[in-house]
Order: C-alpha cells, then structure tokens, then sequence
C-alpha cells in the first residue's frame, strides 16, 4: 500500500465523482474535434473551465477544490511547460520567417528525397534532435518549420509527416540521456544489493534495445505509408521552384548552435535564447531578415516574429492551464492513489510478468492522467515501480526501461488530452498562416500517423509478455537473466 495521506478534496456521494471534470473535458474535446471540426485551442480552454466549474458543484469543501485546482495549475511541470513553449515560440517562428524550410525543399530536391523517403528523412532528423537536446516539446518547435512545409511540397502524406516529426520528439526524449524521461526514469529506480540508483548510461543502454527495434518498426511503416501516393504536378513544380533556395540552409547555424549549447549546458532555455540570438546575427547582416522582420509597430499594432510567436502558444496555453487544474483535483481528492493502490494489491502483482503488467497499467494510467506528460509520468509511477519491481527481484535497469517506456506509448496518442498532440497541431496551425499551401488536418486524426509509440508499446508488451530483456538484480547490483533462487537450485539440481 502507498503511504496514507489527509486529501484536501472531498466529493458527495463518491470520490470517483472527481473523474467527472476530466470526463467533461474529454467530452469537449471529442465534440469541438470531431462533431463541430473546431480546431481552436482556446475553445478547448473553454471547456476545461466550464468543466472545472461544474466539478465543484459536487465539491463538500468548495474551497478546498479551487485550491487542488490552483496547485494542479501552479505546479513545477504546468510552469516548466508553460514557459519552454514561451521561449521556443520565439526560435520556431524566426526558423520558419528566415525560409530554413526553403532551404529543405532544395536538399529534397537534390537527393531525391521526395514522398515516403521525405518522410523517413523528417523522423530520424526529429530523433537526432530530440537525443540531443533532451526536449520532446523543444524538438517539435524546431522541427516543424524546419521539415514540414518541404516535405508537403516534396509530396509527403502530411498527417504521416506530422506523425514522424512527433515520433521522432518521443524516440529521442525516451532514450536522450539529458531528457526528464530518462532522468526520471532512474531517479526513482534504486538498487537492492548495493546503493545508489540506477546509472543514466547504464540505463540508456539497455533501453536501446527496445527503442531501436520500434525504431526500425517505424522506419519501415513511414517507408510505405509515409508517401502522398500522388506525382507532383505542374503545380506542385511551380512551387517547389518557388520555396526550393539553398541559401535558406545558411540558417542551420543557430540549429547547431542551439544544439551545441544544449548538450554543453543540459539547459534548454539557455540553448534556445543562444539559438535565437546566433539567428538574428546571422540574418540581419546577410538581409535574411529585417529589423521589421524581429519587431515593428505598424498602425498602432505590434509585428515581427517575437509577437507572432506569443501569439502562436497563447492558445495552447490557454488550454493546458484548466488540463493541470483537472490533474491537480484528481491528485488532491486522492483519487490516483487509489486507483494505483487497488493495481499494487491486485492478484496480477503474485507473479513476475503480472507485476509487469501493472506496472505497464500503471504507468499509462498515470500519463493518460497527466496529459500525456511521459516524464511527470515516470516521477508519478515510479516510487510504486520500484516497490512493486523489487519485491520480484527486478533489476532497476528492467523498472526503469518499463516504466519509460510505457509512459512514452499510449498517453502520448490519445488526441482529446495529450500536451503532444495539442502541440503538434498548434504547430501546423502555426504553419497553416505561413504557408498558403499547407492545409489544417484533424487532430483527432495525428495519433494515426504517429508509428513510434504504437510500434514502442507492442515492443514492450512482447517484451512483458515473453520475458524479452527481463533482468534481475544480482549480488552488488549485477544484472541476471533469472533471480539467484532460480539459479541456486538449477545449480544444486
């Protein structure tokens, strides 16, 4: 059992009444995507609000709801959030304004990477990013506006495309050794037969394996569908010549120096800021880009990028704001500790693979609960992960490979709550006014296309279901394929 603790929520009739505002807010979604096809972040706010609202109808201490809903929103994952998509606002719309995407369309053009190859091209790229930087959310900022808008001139299937750059942000942040996934990952994963907890590039290591075969998985599905299926015609041409200019790859300089400063300085936020700067030196002198071009008063209204980049995020914002709120009650009324208690002291946790099993339930169950968030998911799962796993003698490398990467899996893809998919689409959007040729897609639609993580929880649950990868903990921490028990009595038989 989890520790017991006051909750500072408490609902009429039933805790489980504390679902219903996450219900309410799920209903919203499906019905502005699906039935209505409204694609605007700030009506999704809207619902979540008047979801959190109706919620505290059922509150017994109304006061006490509103304060879960305040902590949910000022918590360190809703702020760190928040501000990366402040700051990188700022990168992605100078990228996109300085024709780096131009600069693509002629690469493209010149190796042949067109349809499906495109495609293929767009996830390892993505990847590479997101290894490096050890940011999902950073990496689909910088890569849209770097990859997008060349692979629908160079005919590849946008919804695919869309799907490799958000597969590639999730490949990377899984096994990037700077990411809070990885971080977490092992922060909360302890040795039994030694101290410490579990090494960083011990634990990348063994969680290749696994990523690397979903990794090809994909690979080999954006090969065959990651193609529009139609020849580029007269008017497609027309336009490649247009956006095709290899003096927008000049640009990639500040993209290796965000990169560089990242890896230097593990910091984000710095390594962005640096980016942009490097960005703005760059193009002012060789007339890229123009003072107007960063910041402008016009007519009484403000323009340039740093504005349209705020303006690009607000909504999506706007909508994350009640999503932590949401989260905040379901944490406070106690509602998540149950629901994990009732998994830990189930019959599935009597036998290894059935430990397994709930720590897969788990582990999704936490990031389908946090928006999608597979870090904060790993720091939520993963005290019980580690409990759970050791009373089977499970290696932390094996705990800690589960618990990411099933938190990287299906909260990623579900398209009315993940912060993945709200982000990807706001991203498109972003484009959609950029670039006349580029045409909104559902969002409900994304998951669809997006191959890693679907390929990564099918790796994984083979890997729970046959023991694939199963190590346990051996004297000092030495990883085993079977306990020492099971290999004490093959002895002595």
């Amino acid at each position: 059992m989890l520790a017991q603790k006051e909750y500072s929520v408490d609902f009429r009739v039933s805790r489980w009444l504390s679902l219903l505002p996450l219900f309410i807010f799920m209903v919203a979604c499906i019905l502005f995507f699906v039935v209505f096809r409204i694609y605007e972040m700030d009506v999704l706010a809207m619902g979540g609000f008047v979801a959190l609202i109706i919620g505290s109808l059922f509150a017994k201490n109304i006061g006490g709801y509103w304060q879960s809903v305040i902590k949910g929103m000022s918590s360190e994952m809703a702020n760190t959030l928040i501000l990366i998509l402040f700051v990188v606002s700022f990168f992605g719309k100078m990228m996109a304004l300085a024709g780096v995407a131009e600069g693509f369309v002629w690469v493209g053009v010149q190796l042949h990477l067109t349809g499906a190859l495109f495609t293929v091209f767009t996830f390892i790229i993505a990847s590479l990013l997101a290894t490096i930087t050890g940011t999902s959310i950073g990496t689909l900022a910088t890569a849209f506006p770097l990859l997008y808008p060349a692979g629908i001139l160079l005919g590849a299937d946008p919804l695919f495309l869309a799907g490799a750059i958000l597969s590639g942000a999730i490949f990377g942040d899984s096994i990037g050794p700077i990411s809070d996934v990885t971080i977490a990952s092992c922060a909360t994963q302890k040795y039994t037969r030694k101290e410490g907890f579990a090494e960083i590039g011990g634990m990348v290591l063994s969680r290749l394996r696994y990523a690397l075969v979903a990794g090809l998985i994909s690979i080999v599905l954006f090969l065959i569908f990651g193609g529009s299926g139609q020849e580029i015609d007269h008017v497609g041409q027309e336009l490649i010549k247009q956006y095709s200019d290899p003096s927008g790859l000049i640009m990639l300089i500040p993209v290796v120096i965000l990169l560089f400063v990242a890896v230097k300085s593990q910091n984000i936020y710095l390594a962005v800021t640096m980016g942009t700067l490097s960005g703005i030196a760059v193009a002012l002198p060789l007339g890229i880009l123009e003072v107007a071009d960063i910041f402008t008063i016009k007519d009484g209204n403000l323009d340039g990028f740093l504005i349209n980049g705020i303006r690009s995020v607000i909504g999506t914002i706007a909508f994350l704001i009640p999503l932590f709120g949401i989260m905040g009650v379901l944490e406070e009324s106690g509602t998540m500790n149950e629901i994990i208690n009732r998994l830990a002291n189930s019959k599935l946790a009597s036998t290894t693979r059935g430990t397994e099993i709930i720590i897969m339930m788990g582990t999704t169950l936490s990031g389908i609960c946090l928006g999608g968030a597979n870090g904060p998911a790993c720091l939520m799962f993963g005290p019980l992960t580690d409990k759970l796993g050791k009373q089977k003698h499970l290696h932390p490398y094996r705990r800690g490979n589960l618990l990411s990467g099933f938190a990287s899996t299906i909260p990623v893809l579900i398209p009315f709550s993940s912060l993945f998919i709200i982000i990807t689409n706001a991203n498109m959007n972003s484009l959609v006014e950029e670039f006349s040729f580029i045409q909104p897609i559902n969002p409900m639609l994304i998951p669809v296309g997006t191959i890693h993580p679907i390929a990564l929880f099918l790796v994984f649950l083979f890997a729970v279901i046959t023991g694939w990868g199963r190590l346990f903990e051996g004297e000092n921490g030495v990883a085993l394929k079977q306990p020492e028990v099971d290999c004490q009595k093959k002895h002595t038989a």
